[in-house]
């Protein structure tokens, strides 16, 4: 790929469409990209060497992205005659390597300023500034490359300065030299150092494997070891649960056992007063049979006092013998049971003790 023709409008000292005869492809500075020879500007002072060149700039190179409004206005031809209002560099490359993704063997692009506007069209299509920087670097213009385009004087600056620092470069070539002697004897006894180490290496490899049998031992005696003590703790675990489970059934039964003994208590105090009160009903009853045999007593002294006073008497006295023998019979009846739950409160106190003393 090469340049074939430049064509220019409005731009610096070229105000009418200028379009030079075409490059040829063996001198072209397109060839720098492959190495090749660089086609000379030449001309008398004043001919438009300069802005020639920044025409090609202004189309390839980043120099001229990014431009302000004055900028842009500074690049306009300012001669006698019309203002020019815009401007344009159009460049047509040959592309039958199709180096440019396009299948033609021609691709034009061009780039036109105005005060207000920048624009670029590629084979007459409006495209992005991003769009052409993205064709030339698959083309071959890397950003990375800033020498695809090489100004005048830059070669020569680039051996000038080169020339100037021989002095300091031979200088560090003597101190790279002996840099390089000092780094062959260090090498040289790093060499006997190597077989040194290779011993060593050698031994600490041997090292290292008594150390891991010796490590691996004591492991597998740590491990049997811990697995014994677990077994013990598990053991230990269920025999404390199984203390812990009879606690909570003795202790279940001494619950137990106080609470019969509170239910038996009160029973007994329910049985002690109805005797109490049973003893209380036989003393009346007994207080009142004395009372009849001594009013039975008088009756029967006096006799005066007739049959039916007689008969009145012998049924109450009956009915007091029979009010005496019910509560005889209900006392008998009452003190077994007494004596019964007199005996079952003795037997709970006595469990309940003994639970006291195993807990």
């Amino acid at each position: 790929m090469y340049i074939k023709k430049v064509i220019i409008q409005g731009f610096r000292s070229y105000r009418d469409q200028t379009c030079p005869e075409e490059f040829s492809p063996h001198h072209n500075i397109i060839g720098m990209i492959c190495l090749t020879s660089i086609i000379p500007i030449v001309g008398r002072n004043g001919s438009g060497k300069s802005n020639f060149f920044q025409a090609i700039q202004f189309v390839l190179s980043d120099e001229y992205s990014h431009l302000s409004n004055q900028e842009r206005q500074n690049l306009l031809h300012e001669g006698t005659g019309p203002r020019v209002i815009s401007a344009y560099v159009e460049m047509i490359f040959d592309n039958s390597d199709n180096r440019i993704p396009f299948d033609k063997n021609e691709v034009s692009l061009r780039r036109i300023i105005g005060s207000k506007k920048d624009q670029y069209f590629l084979d007459k299509k409006m495209v992005t500034k991003a769009d052409v920087m993205n064709m030339l670097e698959s083309a071959g213009f890397s950003r990375s490359n800033p020498y695809y385009i090489v100004k005048q004087g830059k070669v020569s600056g680039f051996f000038i300065s080169y020339t100037n620092r021989f002095p300091s470069i031979e200088a560090k070539r003597e101190q790279i030299s002996e840099l390089l002697n000092s780094i062959e004897d260090r090498l040289r006894t790093l060499e006997n150092e190597t077989k040194e180490l290779k011993e060593y290496q050698h031994w600490d490899r041997d090292r290292r494997a008594l150390e891991f049998t010796i490590y691996d031992r004591e492991l597998k005696e740590t491990r049997k070891k811990l697995e014994e003590i677990q077994t013990r703790r598990e053991q230990s675990s269920e025999s404390t649960a199984e203390i812990r489970r009879a606690a909570k059934d003795c202790a279940d039964a001494i619950e137990k056992l106080e609470r019969d003994l509170r239910d038996n208590r009160l029973k007994e105090a329910q049985m002690q007063d109805e005797v109490e009160q049973v003893q209380a009903s036989v003393s009346d009853v007994l207080q009142r049979r004395e009372q009849l045999q001594l009013t039975i007593a008088d009756y029967s002294a006096t006799l005066r006092g007739g049959k039916s006073a007689r008969e009145r008497a012998s049924e109450e006295l009956n009915r007091v013998r029979e009010q005496i023998n019910q509560v005889e019979r209900r006392l008998a009846e009452l003190r077994p049971q007494y004596k019964k739950a007199k005996q079952f409160e003795d037997e709970l106190a006595n469990a309940l003790s003994d639970a006291e003393h195993r807990r």
